[in-house]
């Protein structure tokens, strides 16, 4: 990505088309709408809304530890541990000893946190319902023309 250099000697990003920075804004507007997905989800599943970003966090296949956690979540380790009681008492996830350093803990998802990461998705990461308006083939080709500009990168 080229950037332009702007009057004060800093950088910064070319001016985008109208269009896009208004189709952007709409965009942004569609996704902090749904951010009331957030708390009818944690609500469904018994925990607070820290502790469903946890939950999201974790990787059912790999326990990690509390500070793989909270690096992954960019957040302090004893914020991990508030989110983390609130998985357990859920009974979503469990702290055990880590196989290889047994003072450290690491975090697994239960049968039930299995079951709930993928009630999470679901209830999260759903496209919402104005999307769902669009027939097949806009859905289709919105899907690819988001995918070409997130994987612009990757091309370069």
């Amino acid at each position: 990505m080229e950037y332009v250099a702007d009057a004060a000697g800093g950088t910064q990003l070319p001016e985008a088309n109208p269009d896009l920075v208004q189709s952007w804004q709409q965009l942004m507007g569609l996704v902090l709408e749904q951010r009331f997905r957030w708390a009818e989800v944690a609500d469904e599943l018994g925990i607070t809304q820290a502790g469903l970003r946890a939950l999201l966090a974790i990787d059912p296949a790999r326990p990690q530890s509390m500070r793989e956690l909270a690096t992954a979540m960019n957040c302090d380790p004893s914020y991990i541990t508030a989110m983390i009681d609130d998985l357990e008492r859920a009974g979503l996830a469990a702290r055990q000893p880590s196989t290889t350093d047994r003072r450290v803990k690491t975090v697994v998802l239960t049968r039930r946190g299995t079951a709930a990461l993928s009630t999470a998705r679901d209830g999260l990461l759903a496209p919402p319902p104005q999307l769902a308006q669009l027939t097949k083939a806009e859905q289709q080709q919105l899907a690819q023309l988001l995918q070409q500009g997130l994987n612009l990168h990757s091309r370069s």
